[in-house]
């Protein structure tokens, strides 16, 4: 069985952030799914082709950037989903974001989350 790394967090440099931001980094994957669905669990229909993310703990709606530290490549993805379900995993993408990423061969690499954007608290 591999060895997977923990997920811990690293402090934000960004210059909007607060000092206190934190990025949490560690293992993404691709969605196992790669046919459609009938929904997520925010309601939404899975397509592979868009480009949706799975995260355990932000709002359905959020904008976050995932950038995977092997090349440096990023996407911007809306959280739609939940997961990922294995422990020490931070995020799943859809496949077209994992395409774009460079990641479809390894299945799982390093990644850190940004959030760029929450849903509107207003809904």
């Amino acid at each position: 069985m591999r060895q997977h790394t923990q997920r811990y967090q690293k402090p934000c440099d960004e210059p909007r952030c607060s000092a206190r931001c934190l990025h949490p980094e560690g293992p993404g994957l691709v969605l196992r799914q790669q046919i459609c669905r009938p929904a997520t669990a925010s309601g939404t229909i899975y397509r592979p082709n868009e480009m949706t993310a799975a995260h355990l703990t932000l709002p359905f709606g959020t904008l976050i950037r995932v950038t995977n530290t092997r090349n440096g490549r990023f996407v911007d993805v809306t959280v739609t989903d939940r997961g990922p379900h294995t422990k020490g995993y931070i995020v799943d993408v859809s496949r077209r974001a994992a395409v774009q990423l460079d990641i479809i061969e390894a299945g799982v690499v390093p990644v850190v989350v940004t959030v760029l954007k929450r849903p509107d608290s207003s809904r």
